[in-house]
């Protein structure tokens, strides 16, 4: 399956922000996390709201605000959560903060103190 990829997935645990409406219409904002990013999508886990295929939501990080389309879902076994494919709406640079060298097969982390929240989002 990995062959069949259009760009290679790079592993990065990123704390976002997560806004937009779930399938029953409801608006949410709610914190969740990158899994894997590449240059043009994300796949997240822990969102806590179904949402609907094409429907667009908006990611914060740090300071970026980018746009998405959600390409699927998967609710998590044994939880309230669910896992979501997400591809970027307009393409921009650096979103992630890592270069172009970091989308190879490469594991991304951020650094904090114990305790601290390395997010820097809105």
């Amino acid at each position: 399956m990995e062959k069949n990829r259009r760009q290679v997935r790079t592993r990065a645990v990123l704390p976002v922000r997560l806004r937009g409406k779930d399938s029953s219409g409801k608006v949410f904002d709610d914190l969740a996390h990158t899994l894997d990013v590449t240059a043009t999508g994300v796949r997240l886990g822990s969102v806590r709201h179904e949402l609907q295929k094409l429907e667009q939501v908006t990611i914060l990080y740090r300071k970026r605000r980018m746009e998405f389309r959600v390409v699927w879902t998967k609710k998590m076994q044994g939880s309230g959560e669910y896992q979501v494919g997400l591809e970027a709406l307009t393409s921009e640079p650096d979103a992630w903060g890592l270069s172009s060298s970091d989308f190879k097969a490469r594991d991304v982390m951020p650094s904090a103190a114990p305790g601290a929240h390395a997010s820097g989002i809105a």
